[in-house]
C-alpha cells in the first residue's frame, strides 16, 4: 500500500479488503500525510502496524514534515501545514526515522526510484524502471509515487517493458526475471476512479494482484471541505483525477 495521503476512509477499506484475503503482511511504501485530512488517525495507524512488524517507509510528503521542498504547489503546502499542525512530536519523530528503502528477502520496497530514493524519482517509464531495478538489484521492486497501478517486467534484451493489470486478475511474476510493480495509491488515485488502489504479493505462488476498492470518497473529502483545506483537494478524492 502507498500514498495514503492522510485518508482514513480509504486506508481503512483497503485493510479490511485486504485481511479478508489473509494477508499477513503489509508494506506501506510512504507518503502517509498531505492532500487528505486525516493526518493523525493514519500516522496512528501506520505506527501501530510497524509496531506489529509492517514495513513502513518514507515518502517526499512526509519528508515534508521536516523541510518542505520548492517543488510543492499551494494546495499541498496547505495539507502539509494543516497535518504539521495537528500531529503530535511523536508521530513527527517516527516518520523522519522512517527509512527510504528496505530490502526483504528477493524483494526491494521504495517509495519513488531505489536509483536515487531521497531525489524523489517517478518511475513513469520502461526506462526509469529499469534504472531503479537495476539499482534495487533484487527479483522485485515495489514502489509507490506513481498514483497509477503498472507492472514493468524484464525481458531478455535487457530492457523493461511495461503491462497494465486488470484489477482482481493474479499475474504470475516467476523469479526467472526481473519484476516491477507500482502499486498505486490508497488515498489519491488520478485515474478518474476514485476507488482506492493497492496489490498483494503471493510470494508462495509468486503472484501479484492488482485491486480497486471502493471506499467513502465523499465522506473522505467532506473531511477536507471541513477542515478548511482547498476545494480542489477534496474534488480529486471525489473524482479520483
Amino acid at each position: 500500500m502507498s500514498d495514503i495521503h492522510a485518508n482514513l476512509e480509504a486506508l481503512t477499506a483497503c485493510l479490511a479488503h485486504a485481511r479478508e484475503r489473509r494477508a499477513d503482511a503489509y508494506a506501506l511504501l510512504g507518503d502517509f500525510v498531505g492532500y487528505g485530512a486525516d493526518a493523525v488517525a493514519v500516522v496512528d495507524a501506520v505506527m501501530l502496524l510497524s509496531a506489529e512488524g509492517a514495513i513502513a517507509l518514507k515518502g517526499n510528503h512526509d519528508a515534508a514534515m521536516e523541510r518542505v521542498d520548492s517543488y510543492f504547489n499551494d494546495d499541498a503546502r496547505a495539507a502539509l501545514d494543516h497535518a504539521s499542525r495537528t500531529l503530535r512530536d511523536e508521530h513527527k519523530r517516527f516518520l523522519d526515522a522512517l527509512p527510504l528503502t528496505v530490502e526483504r528477502a528477493s524483494a526491494t520496497y521504495v517509495h519513488a526510484s531505489a536509483a536515487t530514493p531521497a531525489r524523489w524519482d517517478y518511475v513513469d517509464s520502461p526506462s526509469a524502471a529499469l534504472r531503479c531495478a537495476q539499482a534495487a538489484g533484487t527479483t522485485y521492486t515495489f514502489c509507490g509515487h506513481v498514483h497509477d497501478q503498472q507492472l514493468y517486467f524484464a525481458t531478455p534484451r535487457g530492457r523493461m517493458s511495461a503491462f497494465r493489470p486488470t484489477p482482481g486478475t493474479p499475474v504470475p511474476i516467476r523469479g526467472t526475471r526481473q519484476w516491477l510493480a507500482i502499486v498505486g495509491s490508497v488515498g489519491q488515485p488520478r485515474d478518474r476512479n476514485p476507488a482506492a488502489a493497492y496489490a498483494i504479493f503471493d510470494d508462495a505462488k509468486r503472484e501479484i494482484t492488482f485491486f480497486r476498492v471502493p471506499y467513502d470518497h465523499h465522506g473522505a473529502a467532506s473531511k477536507i471541505r471541513q477542515a478548511g483545506l482547498p476545494e480542489a483537494l477534496a474534488y480529486r478524492v471525489e473524482m479520483g483525477i
